[in-house]
């Protein structure tokens, strides 16, 4: 299932980040979403969704997070 997809309120764990683009896949290493990391979604909006990796909460687009396999 991808983060997309996911409840509100449920925590799940990644199991991988499915992007080609290096740079994109050091963006979310850097905000500590990898494999097996804990990830909450918060809410889901009309372009995206607002989800929390450790500490922080970040808001992020629906095409990114098609891109989180939970």
């Amino acid at each position: 299932m991808t983060l997309k997809e996911a409840n509100v309120g449920q925590e799940y764990i990644i199991e991988k980040i499915q992007t080609s683009d290096e740079e994109l896949d050091g963006f979310l290493f850097s905000l500590g979403c990898y494999s097996g990391e804990p990830i909450t979604v918060i809410s889901h909006r009309k372009s995206g969704c607002v989800v929390s990796i450790k500490d922080g909460r970040y808001n992020i687009d629906y095409q990114l997070a098609e891109a989180i396999i939970v």
